[in-house]
């Protein structure tokens, strides 16, 4: 499991850490760690160059170094002045004894750059505690520690980002893979610090899981092994309604498509019977494509009322709905929408066109199991507190659930799930994403996982998740073109292990 731990958190923990064990032996095990995931990166005898901070961030870099030296051509470039803590002193006579060249801080870029030619670089500045803007002596390193230059691996965090927001300053390093200590930080797995992060690594070093279990879960994530032993499985005598039939309410003449790709993404993950209900004026496009679902046709003329009735009639059968994508925006549809919601009790996500029917009536969903999975656009409509102004997302989704009860699915590349409790940061996913459709396609595999009977807020991050994974399994597929109907089809085999 993935800890994600706020700085004040880990600080917290760290001191309970050091009295148990010591300062001196979590960063003989912090720089064990280190010096194993560069053994990765680099082959015996080449040339890695680590920038090391005052603190025990710095202190990590020389400990991480001392374990390659001599086998690698090891340097450590260090403010002599600095006045460290003894477990940083000693890392750094460990690191000289063991043939790593100390060297000063590079006066300028120039020089950076000259140092770091041909070699691995290291950022060891600043960790956690650290605050934005970087100091003005190190803002020229930092700068020069750029993975779209070279490789890069930072420590803990990338120097320059902020561990709880995300936040980023000017001068930040850009890393190829961060080996974040313990536990993960917010702030790399937001926006914009999660571009900078590179590929990130969770390090145990030696710190009781008890320490880190006490701590509040404010934030969380998956990692594979969370996400399958969420994922629900297939009894061997089971029949396929009991493998997951969702509803899909879906798709309108002018956009059959989005109920075609929400109803394979339902197929896709798992479902064993597909309903989809649409209107009369879609159903032939939409039974041209869905050869497996069983497409049911709305009335386009019927008093909404009536409509409702029969969606509540269709839904018996039922184990979960899936409304939005891809319907009309016209009054009556709106009303159609309005009155199953109100009458409905089945475990539901709503999306795209039924979040803009429901932005002022909220207050149909106060008590229900349901999932609202809007994009930034759509929560400036649906909160009612206009546009995410940047690094506020979490604020945002914090205050909306809190004033609703409503567990939400805030998109975006740091996709946030909130339930009143936990804020859940999604870590999968690709730009490749960023195509019509898609959305579609996530609210298919919710609205399985609901009809499996996972919670709202577990099919939710497991769907956010496995969604990404798809996303990502597409892109490595097909480098450019990537639509939503390749992600529907890459969730069988993205699944891990």
């Amino acid at each position: 499991m993935i800890y994600v731990l706020t700085p004040e958190q880990m600080r917290a923990v760290d001191a309970a850490a050091i009295e148990r064990v010591g300062t001196n032996k979590l960063m003989r095990n912090a720089g064990r760690r280190i010096a194993k995931r560069l053994t990765t990166m680099a082959k015996p005898g080449s040339r890695i160059v680590a920038f090391a901070g005052p603190g025990n961030n710095g202190g990590d870099a020389f400990a991480a170094l001392a374990e390659l030296a001599p086998e690698y051509d090891c340097t450590v470039a260090a403010d002599p002045a600095a006045q460290g803590s003894q477990a940083r002193d000693a890392a750094r006579a460990r690191s000289k004894k063991s043939g790593v060249t100390i060297v000063p801080l590079p006066a300028d870029e120039r020089e950076v750059r000259a140092l770091l030619e041909n070699a691995i670089g290291v950022d060891g500045m600043f960790g956690t505690g650290a605050r934005l803007p970087l100091p003005e002596a190190y803002r020229h390193l930092a700068r020069a520690l750029d993975a779209r230059e070279r490789a890069v691996l930072a420590i803990d965090i990338p120097s320059g980002t902020d561990a709880l927001t995300g936040a980023v300053s000017d001068d930040a390093v850009r890393a190829t893979l961060t080996v974040t200590l313990a536990a993960a930080k917010p702030g790399l797995l937001l926006e914009p610090a999660r571009e900078y992060v590179g590929e990130l690594w969770c390090a145990e070093i030696g710190i009781d899981e008890a320490l880190l279990a006490a701590q509040p879960r404010t934030f969380a994530t998956l990692d594979n092994a969370e996400f399958m032993k969420l994922l629900p499985r297939r009894a061997a005598d089971t029949e396929k309604r009991a493998s997951g039939a969702p509803l899909i309410v879906a798709g309108s003449a002018q956009f059959p498509g989005a109920a075609i790709l929400c109803a394979r993404g339902a197929a896709r993950a798992g479902a064993g019977y597909v309903t989809v209900a649409t209107p009369s004026s879609a159903a032939g496009a939409e039974r041209a494509h869905l050869v497996e679902q069983v497409v049911v046709a709305l009335s386009d003329d019927a008093q909404p009322g009536a409509v409702a009735q029969e969606l509540l009639e269709i839904s018996k059968r039922n184990g979960a709905v899936a409304i939005g994508p891809g319907l009309g925006l016209d009054d009556r549809t709106g009303d159609i929408v309005r009155l199953f919601l109100e009458a409905n009790r089945l475990p539901v996500v709503i999306d795209a066109s039924g979040l803009f029917h429901l932005s002022k009536h909220l207050d149909l969903l106060g008590g229900k199991p349901c999932v609202v999975t809007p994009h930034a656009g759509e929560f400036a409509r649906l909160s009612g507190r206009g546009t995410i102004a940047p690094g506020t997302r979490v604020e945002r989704i914090r205050e909306f659930v809190d004033r609703t009860g409503i567990t939400t699915l805030l998109k975006g590349s740091d996709t946030l799930i909130y339930d009143g409790a936990t804020v859940h940061i999604n870590p999968t996913g690709t730009n490749a994403l960023a195509t019509a459709g898609t959305g579609d396609v996530l609210s298919g595999i919710i609205a399985t996982l609901l009809a499996q009977g996972l919670s709202p807020v577990d099919a939710a991050r497991a769907g956010a998740y496995w969604h990404g994974l798809a996303g990502q399994r597409a892109a490595e597929k097909r480098r450019i073109g990537v639509i939503a109907s390749d992600v529907a089809d890459a969730l069988g085999e993205a699944l891990p292990g």
